[in-house]
């Protein structure tokens, strides 16, 4: 029996094989940083599902993600703060028109990291361009 205070478990994070990222061929140290390091085509705009998926299979060289900044009005449920994989995550909603649709994500002492955000409902064909030019173009 369950008590009416007890929040229901989180939903289950995708599986590494569902998450839909691309990443961009990091160039060598000395280089112009690339604008877009990637593109992430999220099934939806549900942080609490999404986030964990995306963090789970990030390189390892990226180091431990403890900050993430979603741009745009698209996330409906922006929390604070997020427990993935027994660590915190802080996270923060920008409205800045610099760089609309993208992902943020921030490792102290390692770096940054902006992706692309594609839209959920995008075709596979547009989702498919999109996500080519960003780690192409880095745009």
């Amino acid at each position: 029996m369950t008590s009416a205070s007890t929040p229901p478990p989180p939903p289950p994070a995708p599986a590494p094989s569902e998450v839909r990222l691309r990443l961009a061929v990091q160039q060598p140290h000395g280089r112009t940083a690339r604008r877009i390091d990637g593109a992430w085509w999220p099934w939806s705009y549900d942080l609490t599902v999404e986030l964990p998926g995306l963090l789970g299979v990030l390189p390892r060289a990226w180091g431990r993600i403890s900050r993430v900044r979603v741009n745009g009005g698209g996330w409906p449920a922006c929390p604070e703060r997020m427990i993935v994989a027994g660590q915190p995550v802080r996270v923060r909603r920008t409205d800045s028109s610099k760089a609309p649709h993208t992902v943020c994500l921030i490792t102290p002492g390692h770096g940054r990291w902006d992706l692309l955000v594609v839209p959920p409902a995008a075709t596979e064909a547009e989702a498919g361009r999109l996500m080519e030019r960003a780690v192409t173009l880095g745009a």
